[in-house]
C-alpha cells in the first residue's frame, strides 16, 4: 500500500500542471482539502482520498489507474463516490456520496475549501455567484449545515 506521504506526492505530481480557477497551484486545493479531512478527524483512508478526489474527475489519473493502485478498497471507493459523471445530477451525485462510507466527510472540506470568502474573493462576480449558489445547493443536498 502506498503511504499517505507517497500518496500525497503522487497527487501534486498528477496535477502538477493544473491550476484552480483563480490561476493558483492545484495542488493548494488538494492540501487544503487534505488538511480540512484530518482536522475533522478523518482516517487516513479519507485523508489519502482528500489528496486523490479530483484525480479522475479531472484526468490527472484514469480510472483504471486507481482500479489497479496500491490503495485501500475504502480510499478507492471514496475517489469513486467523489467522482463526478457526465451528464449527472446533483441529486445522484449527492447520494452516492452519502452511500460511501467516510466520502461526505471528504466533501465536506473539499466544499469548505471551494467556498472559502478569500478563495473566492478572488473571481469575477457571475463566477462567485454562480459558485457560491453550487456549493450551497450541495451542502444542503449532503445535510451539512452553515
Amino acid at each position: 500500500m502506498l503511504t499517505l506521504a507517497e500518496i500525497e506526492a503522487l497527487a501534486r505530481q498528477a496535477h502538477a500542471a493544473q491550476t484552480d480557477k483563480a490561476g493558483r497551484p492545484y495542488a493548494e486545493h488538494l492540501q487544503a482539502v487534505a488538511s480540512g479531512v484530518e482536522r475533522r478527524g478523518g482516517t487516513p483512508d479519507q485523508i489519502a482520498a482528500a489528496w486523490l478526489h479530483d484525480a479522475v474527475e479531472d484526468d490527472a489519473l484514469t480510472a483504471d489507474w486507481l482500479d489497479s493502485a496500491p490503495l485501500t478498497d475504502a480510499t478507492k471507493e471514496i475517489v469513486r463516490a467523489l467522482t463526478k459523471r457526465a451528464d449527472e445530477s446533483p441529486q445522484i451525485y449527492a447520494r452516492r456520496i452519502l452511500d460511501t462510507p467516510g466520502a461526505r466527510l471528504v466533501k465536506e472540506a473539499d466544499l469548505a475549501h471551494n467556498a472559502d470568502p478569500a478563495r473566492l474573493a478572488v473571481l469575477d462576480e457571475p463566477t462567485r455567484t454562480r459558485l457560491t449558489g453550487k456549493y450551497a445547493r450541495m451542502r444542503a443536498l449532503l445535510g451539512l449545515s452553515d
